[in-house]
């Protein structure tokens, strides 16, 4: 790194360069809780060591076709961790800048794959309207759209994501759950989803819209009778075997900050996304998973309907909070901004996953980069 620690502040750590630091070190700077593994059986990945660094790839077209290794995909999109299961074995692991096996990283929207897991393990009705299970959701924008909006990104409400500007929904979320300093004009969390409009009707087309995670949370804690936190760990965390705790940000109330807050060790990020693989793994219904894949009858138009994302192919959608690029392969992924990737090769029975510090929240070379390696990866083992 070249600068030190100590520069890093409440102000700054999502910037570059401070991110390659701040990620590893989020308690540090944001209040968190934790999610605790208990003390239970670690899922035990079994090893069968490769080094995946030389394998080749071709990435882009025509003149804009560049030749690159593993290696060098790693070098040139700021990994942090990359971790390799094939038939649930390890077939590499490997730690840059300073993280370590047992160290939590920031999984940014990764953070919202996991929450709706939890959703599945809990059983919850996704055809419920939200404010049958949060009656005081009743007096707001959120009135009338049901748990399925929530995990498809399909609830007609304004959210600007993506915006820099402080005065924008984003910027009052990002004071809300203290991830950016300033006072907010909401007292919590429960009070800034009051302060939001709707900007259409519940069940249309795709907009992704990252406070619909929260309220998610907030629904799930009413279901579960618990925190998020302790529903993700009495859910996911501790019948996954979960091999280290894991933590999440919270607001000044306590209130989790679902959408990108949680923060897990690489191997257990892998564990994650190897449930996921297996259907399940008797930890949530099978049909969870194969929904995810089959998506909404008009998922695929309602993506593209909102534009959808340039590099995914016919058919692609989003699903239970998770992006299936490609869903006759099928091959989907959940994703974080600034390079948090797992994605799932079902027929190569593999599962990628890059932990990064972008420069950028979002970077679609980067990202195609780390797909197209992905890819290439399935082939070579299968």
């Amino acid at each position: 790194m070249n600068f030190s620690p100590d520069q890093v502040t409440p102000a700054n750590w999502l910037e570059p360069p401070f991110s390659q630091w701040s990620f590893q070190h989020v308690a540090e700077l944001v209040p968190t809780v934790p999610i605790r593994r208990g003390d239970g059986p670690v899922w035990q990945l079994p090893r069968r060591d490769r080094d995946l660094s030389g394998l080749e790839f071709s990435y882009g077209t025509g003149e804009d076709r560049i030749e690159l290794t593993v290696g060098q995909m790693l070098a040139r999109t700021y990994a942090n961790g990359f971790l390799v299961l094939h038939r649930g074995e390890i077939v590499t692991e490997q730690y840059f800048n300073g993280l370590t096996a047992a160290t939590p990283h920031l999984l940014m929207s990764v953070s919202k794959s996991i929450a709706s897991t939890v959703a599945a393990a809990l059983g919850v009705d996704v055809t419920a309207r939200v404010d049958d299970i949060v009656p005081e959701l009743g007096q707001t924008c959120f009135a009338g759209a049901s748990v399925q909006d929530l995990l498809d990104m399909r609830a007609g409400v304004q959210f600007r994501e993506g915006s820099r500007d402080p005065d924008t929904e984003v910027g009052e979320a990002d004071r809300v759950y203290q991830w950016r300093p300033g006072q907010p004009a909401a007292t919590d969390a429960h009070d800034f989803f009051a302060s939001l409009h709707g900007n259409g009707p519940h069940g249309g087309p795709f907009r992704y819209q990252s406070v619909l995670t929260d309220v998610l949370a907030w629904v799930l804690e009413r279901a579960g009778q618990a925190s998020f936190a302790d529903l993700v760990a009495r859910e996911l965390w501790q019948p996954m075997g979960a091999e280290f705790d894991a933590e999440v940000t919270v607001d000044r109330h306590g209130n989790a900050l679902a959408d990108g807050g949680i923060c897990a060790t690489l191997r257990d990020t892998g564990r994650f996304g190897q449930l996921a693989l297996q259907r399940g793994k008797d930890v949530v219904p099978a049909a969870w998973f194969d929904d995810v894949i089959a998506g909404a009858p008009d998922a695929a138009d309602a993506f593209m309907a909102a534009g959808g994302v340039p590099w995914e192919l016919p058919g692609a959608h989003y699903r239970n909070c998770w992006w299936v690029t490609d869903p006759a392969i099928p091959l989907y992924y959940a994703a974080g901004s600034f390079g948090q990737h797992v994605f799932v090769h079902v027929p190569a029975e593999l599962v990628v996953v890059k932990l990064s510090s972008w420069p950028a929240s979002a970077s679609g070379e980067m990202f195609g980069l780390a797909i197209t390696a992905a890819r290439a990866i399935a082939a070579a083992l299968t």
